[in-house]
């Protein structure tokens, strides 16, 4: 992917319009809970500062209604801890698109929630263009919003004198593009959840990529039932079993596989006191929830795993929040943590298994994008993305 970065660009006077993903959990009190994201933003501000730029920041806070103001909806908590970690003061500028902004190089301020703004969800040109002028330099470093065409994450970019893309969004991208469009083979994807359906775009997708498709969770249960198995009173969907069945002769036409387990672990009930019980994937019997892979299919996707050049992992292959019912993931995890591959991860779920086997220093990758994340698995055009490519082409 073509696109300019903010390190092409000279910041030095310049006044820098930084489009930062500060969307951070709050309890009622408006105290952080997880300042990740915040953290995440502070390279891209500290270098334009370190350039002696003058800089602005913005973020969505929350989903308020356009045009009208709450207390629930300030940044004011997210400018006192981005003046925390930067040392310096950060001061909120409200009603910044009426007024103006007036920063001087080396200071930073932070406006407040760009969806505050009436037109930031419809992209209207009028406010993309006001805002452009408040800038010399636009600076798109939320990913996880790059799937969304709004006025501060598409419309700005079309205006502005010069759009790049700040650290974090090119590291995803430079990510991602490796990881999918120009991949060391064999590439590996692993793909789980509780439905197809979600999830069955970037199943066909991915179908027409890669070498290996691991499909776990209850999108595994309707894969094993398209292929005649019984899976009990497990959680799939009967009425995608043609997608699944169709998915399976794509990939077998490329000579590519979506490895079927032989055993899987199973309880009567949903719980963490549930019992779990090996059996081979043709002994399931009609009160059984498979809830886990079993070992020996463990061990075939592991060795699958430790052959990959690439892979791509969105979603744990059982329910690994209940101890019993987590060996599995756990053993894939392990796989992909000691894999020579080149190692992407994403997804919520995804991100609390890594988390939860402590292997985040042994993936290459792990994406934050959310929906954006899955949306490029998709195949689909990011918005923000898209047009950071086309004005680096002008």
């Amino acid at each position: 992917m073509n696109f300019l970065r903010m390190s092409d660009v000279a910041l030095s006077g310049k006044r820098v319009f930084i489009r930062a993903d500060l969307n951070v959990p709050q309890n009622d009190a408006g105290v952080i809970m997880d300042d990740t994201r915040i953290r995440a933003s502070i390279p891209a501000i500290q270098y334009a500062l370190d350039q002696g730029a003058a800089v602005m920041i913005t973020s969505h806070l929350g989903r308020p209604v356009e045009g009208e103001f709450s207390p629930e909806d300030t940044l004011g908590p997210v400018a006192l801890r981005i003046a925390d970690l930067l040392g310096r003061k950060v001061p909120l500028v409200s009603n910044w698109v009426e007024n103006g902004v007036k920063v001087a190089p080396g200071e930073v301020v932070l406006l407040e929630n760009c969806r505050i703004n009436i037109g930031e969800k419809k992209n209207d040109d009028e406010l993309a263009k006001n805002i452009a002028n408040l800038c010399d330099v636009y600076v798109n470093d939320a990913f996880g919003t790059a799937h969304r065409a709004e006025a501060t994450t598409h419309g700005v970019a079309k205006y502005a004198k010069v759009a790049c893309a700040g650290p974090l969004m090119a590291a995803e991208l430079d990510a991602l593009g490796k990881a999918l469009l120009s991949p060391q083979k064999p590439l590996v994807a692993i793909v789980a959840g509780s439905k197809v359906s979600t999830k069955l775009t970037i199943l066909k997708t991915l179908a027409n990529k890669v070498d290996q498709l691991i499909v776990g969770g209850g999108i595994g249960n309707s894969f094993l039932l398209a292929k005649g198995f019984p899976i009990g009173k497990s959680l799939a969907e009967p009425d995608l079993l043609e997608e699944a069945r169709e998915i399976m002769s794509m990939m077998e036409a490329r000579g590519a596989e979506v490895p079927i387990p032989t055993d899987v672990i199973v309880a009567n009930e949903f719980s963490a006191q549930a019992r779990a019980n090996k059996v081979m994937v043709d002994q399931v019997q009609d009160d059984d929830m498979i809830l886990d892979i079993g070992p020996r299919t463990a061990a075939k996707l592991a060795t699958i795993i430790s052959n990959a050049g690439t892979i791509v992992w969105n979603g744990p292959v059982g329910v690994f929040e209940i101890e019993q019912f987590g060996g599995g993931t756990k053993m894939l995890a392990a796989a992909i943590a000691h894999s020579p591959a080149y190692t992407i991860g994403g997804g919520g779920d995804t991100l609390a298994a890594i988390s939860k086997y402590e292997i985040s220093n042994q993936i290459d990758y792990i994406s934050t994008g959310g929906g954006a994340f899955l949306e490029f698995l998709e195949g689909k055009t990011l918005p923000a993305v898209d047009i950071l490519i086309k004005r680096a082409t002008q």
